[in-house]
């Protein structure tokens, strides 16, 4: 099968119904977990996870087809390994930093704004449907990415351990690539361009 039809294959309602069924189901049965866990031990970290992973589902479901995708193998292994690598992570007996569990809070509560700016337009891989620019985007080009970046940097050092460093390590090496090959393929779209030139900054205002 070449490439274009390939990409018309994913681009397609059925496909990206089947994907979307399938990944909401995921995000719903992690949810699931974390209000019971809320449920037996009431605190803020479980609720928000709840409410993140909730609204994560609710939005890949409703998500329209994208009018584009990529099909390159190298954008399908970060995106793949960027979004799971992280289940890697374990509890730790060692906590480099324990008051760092207001870093989670702190991710989770952006993670949440930012899905709600992204909306419909959410995607595991490089692929264009609506480009969003507004709200939590008018600050850096990739909000959900830097909630990530604070929530599992507080998790490592609320649990450090030499597995958890490296997962951490691999994650973010996976990450940086994960967003250079979405902006290339976004950077395509005439409405993007300029707002790479607008919104300078990816994940930290100021620094990257």
């Amino acid at each position: 099968m070449n490439s274009a039809r390939l990409a018309q294959l994913l681009c397609s309602p059925l496909t990206n119904a089947l994907a979307s069924a399938v990944l909401a189901a995921l995000w719903v049965l992690f949810a699931w977990s974390h209000y019971q866990a809320f449920i037996s031990h009431p605190g803020l970290s479980p609720i928000l996870v709840t409410i993140s992973e909730t609204l994560t589902a609710i939005f890949y479901v409703m998500r329209p087809p994208p009018r584009t995708i990529s099909v390159k193998p190298l954008d399908w292994l970060l995106a793949i390994g960027g979004t799971f690598m992280p289940l890697g992570f374990r509890p730790a007996e060692t906590a480099l930093m324990p008051a760092a569990s207001y870093l989670m809070v702190l991710g989770i509560l952006i993670q949440i704004l930012a899905l709600v700016s992204l909306n419909r337009s959410f995607a595991l891989v490089a692929a264009k449907r609506v480009i969003k620019t507004d709200f939590m985007y008018k600050w850096v080009r990739h909000p959900i990415y830097a909630s990530y970046v604070i929530t599992f940097t507080g998790y490592l050092l609320v649990n450090t351990s030499a597995i958890n460093a490296l997962i951490h390590a691999l994650w973010l090496a996976l990450m940086i690539g994960r967003i250079f090959r979405e902006e290339a393929h976004l950077s395509e779209d005439a409405i993007y361009r300029p707002y790479m030139q607008r919104v300078r900054y990816r994940l930290i205002p100021g620094v990257f």
